[in-house]
């Protein structure tokens, strides 16, 4: 299933993103949210943007969200996503599946682009972004200094929508959950997943 997050998930997300934070460079955090942290993105989050959870009969298996890409308002029609997979539960086409619908959910609410950030090297999440579309459009070296070294991080780019003409005002997440298309674009993920 493939819902989006309530601020009663952040336990198990910060279950899942604590050793990412702890044991590598995947995060540019130094540590880990607590889940009353987590609760608070959630909420502050689903204000703006979607934040998705994928959960099986073991509990959750990953979650995905997007961000703003910039609080500049030119950039309002951009966003930054991030998918974090339960390391028991990979190889299911969880991260696939969660930003199928982050995506859909993202055209709906009227966005023209998602952004992905990738510290390298990271072969799984490169190419889980350039399987789904991502075009690499630069590199940020040496931006980052964890667990004794400096790091890299690749940007990819994905198109969500034809960028012509003059852009039409976003669709709040709550306008965007009232309107035709929300549970079709919620669930455009389910199928990819494996069990």
């Amino acid at each position: 299933m493939i819902r989006l997050a309530t601020e009663a998930d952040a336990g198990a997300m910060a279950s899942i993103y604590a050793p990412i934070v702890s044991s590598t460079a995947i995060s540019f955090e130094l540590v880990a949210p607590t889940p009353t942290q987590m609760a608070a993105r959630v909420a502050s989050t689903l204000a703006y943007a979607p934040w998705l959870v994928c959960e099986g009969a073991t509990g959750m298996w990953g979650f995905a969200y997007a961000s703003r890409h910039s609080e500049r308002a030119a950039y309002q029609w951009s966003a930054n996503v991030s998918v974090y997979v339960d390391d028991r539960c990979r190889r299911r086409g969880v991260g696939r599946a969660l930003y199928t619908s982050l995506f859909a959910l993202l055209r709906l609410q009227g966005f023209y682009a998602a952004h992905a950030g990738v510290t390298l090297p990271n072969p799984g999440s490169v190419g889980l972004h350039e399987a789904l579309g991502f075009q690499p459009v630069g590199v940020y070296r040496s931006v980052g200094f964890k667990l004794g070294a400096w790091h890299d991080v690749g940007w990819w780019q994905l198109p969500l929508r034809e960028r012509t003409g003059e852009p039409a005002a976003l669709l709040s997440l709550a306008e965007a959950r009232a309107a035709a298309g929300f549970e079709a674009a919620l669930a455009a993920g389910r199928p990819l997943l494996r069990p």
